[in-house]
């Protein structure tokens, strides 16, 4: 059968060019028109709101987790809200419908973050805390770390704190500049 094939494309040698060429012409248009991301965000949409108090749980919980918990219930498209106060520490987890736009749920949070600010202690300020592809890019920092390969910091990080090599971030770069020119970027 193998013999068949070899001696049929030996015959037929323009034919095979023909088909040689229309995959190489396909592959590259699949390689321009299909959206690639780096890190795949396979998370819900989330915003995590992060606050820093010097107080213990119980008043974190009272004056500073359960206000802005309470004010995210009424935001439009949420699924979930989760609120967590350690010593010290408030997390407020978000979780939006799926397919809601990431800026589109961060605005609407800082929309309703504002209105209950003053309400807030002024030594507790909330801010942002990370999305979920940058907490993968601080494992991946601690995989480069146990696995004993040498990382130098680059002096920006776009990801969080990754242990991308310079080289690579160079490369990573590069290709999100030539995806930026091709439209492939969401």
């Amino acid at each position: 059968m193998i013999d068949h094939i070899i001696e049929l494309s030996a015959r037929h040698r323009f034919i095979v060019f023909l088909f040689t060429t229309a995959a190489v012409m396909a592959g590259w248009w699949a390689m321009n028109s299909i959206p690639l991301d780096a890190i795949p965000d396979l998370s819900d949409t989330q915003v995590i709101i992060y606050s820093r108090w010097d107080r213990s749980p119980d008043i974190m919980e009272d004056q500073v987790t359960y206000p802005i918990v309470s004010a995210m219930l009424g935001a439009p498209k949420v699924k979930d809200v989760r609120g967590f106060s350690d010593f010290g520490y408030s997390y407020v987890y978000i979780i939006f419908e799926d397919g809601t736009d990431l800026y589109w749920a961060r605005s609407r949070t800082l929309e309703y973050l504002s209105k209950i600010l003053p309400r807030l202690p002024q030594a507790s300020r909330p801010s942002w805390g990370r999305t979920p592809p940058a907490w993968a890019g601080s494992f991946n920092t601690r995989w480069w770390t146990a696995a004993g390969m040498t990382w130098r910091s680059c002096g920006r990080s776009r990801i969080g704190t990754c242990g991308i090599t310079c080289s690579r971030w160079r490369a990573w770069r590069r290709w999100r500049r030539w995806a930026a020119s091709c439209g492939n970027t969401r």
